[in-house]
């Protein structure tokens, strides 16, 4: 199964209100919108797109999971949805005058080549904003696992040409490699109070990776892995909510 195959509806019901919480921190580096066009790589179930547009920008979301694009026309009908994934894109060069992609670099398969595609297809100086994970609740899924005795995978890593450092150091680097102009990176950190059928409904869905793990499980592990859930929610939980504090790099280019 190709990672996130699927799991639209999934998504949007957990992770997607997580990922939008870059969002004043894109807005505030994107600077005046003006009706300006803005493509939104990676746009998901649209909730970052749909935030944009009500910040007055003319935005396009590109997104290649279809289940992630029937969600997001659904729900934001107002913004304009193409397919396509990094490294390549189905734009024409300088199409753009200014490019996101929240949490996007940490999933393509060349991130260099990625970063250069996405000052392609901005006007020259037009900003470029990107963000990946330092710090997400992997913790939380790995605890799950370890106590219902579930052997994980260690999943699979980019050949060492392609990748870099999951650290603000190590992404502006990359972007720096991969022709963004005058990068620089910030961290952000914020708790995401998730209620704990929110976060179930993400493994059961097969979001991310623990989904995907869960999904590949047997009648008997799955139950393991329930029971385990439940253990880690309740040890967490304070008012019913599972606190989990996730860091997110930010960065903020320049096309050339």
């Amino acid at each position: 199964m190709k990672p996130w195959a699927g799991v639209g509806e999934a998504y949007a019901a957990s992770y997607a209100s997580l990922c939008a919480g870059t969002g004043d921190a894109l807005l505030s580096a994107l600077g005046a919108p003006g009706g300006r066009r803005l493509l939104d790589i990676g746009s998901g179930t649209g909730e970052l797109a749909d935030r944009f547009r009500r910040a007055r920008w003319d935005v396009t979301g590109c997104e290649p999971e279809p289940t992630m694009r029937a969600v997001s026309e659904r729900q934001h009908p107002r913004i304009r949805v193409v397919a396509g994934a990094l490294p390549e894109l189905p734009f024409t060069s300088a199409a753009f005058e200014a490019v996101t992609a929240n949490f996007v670099l940490n999933h393509v398969p060349d991130p260099r080549a990625s970063a250069r595609e996405i000052a392609r297809i901005a006007v020259s100086g037009a900003p470029l904003a990107a963000s990946i994970w330092v710090r997400s609740p992997s913790w939380f899924w790995m605890d799950i696992v370890a106590r219902a005795g579930i052997v994980a995978s260690s999943g699979e890593r980019l050949p060492a040409d392609k990748d870099f450092a999951r650290t603000s150091e190590g992404f502006a680097a990359m972007l720096a490699d991969g022709g963004w102009q005058g990068a620089r990176v910030e961290e952000l950190s914020w708790t995401w109070r998730a209620v704990p059928s929110v976060l179930w409904a993400s493994a059961e869905g097969g979001v991310a990776s623990a989904g995907m793990l869960y999904r590949g499980l047997g009648r008997e592990d799955r139950a393991q892995f329930r029971g385990a859930f439940d253990e880690v929610c309740a040890e967490h939980a304070v008012e019913g909510l599972v606190l989990l504090e996730h860091t997110a790099a930010v960065a903020v280019g320049r096309a050339l």
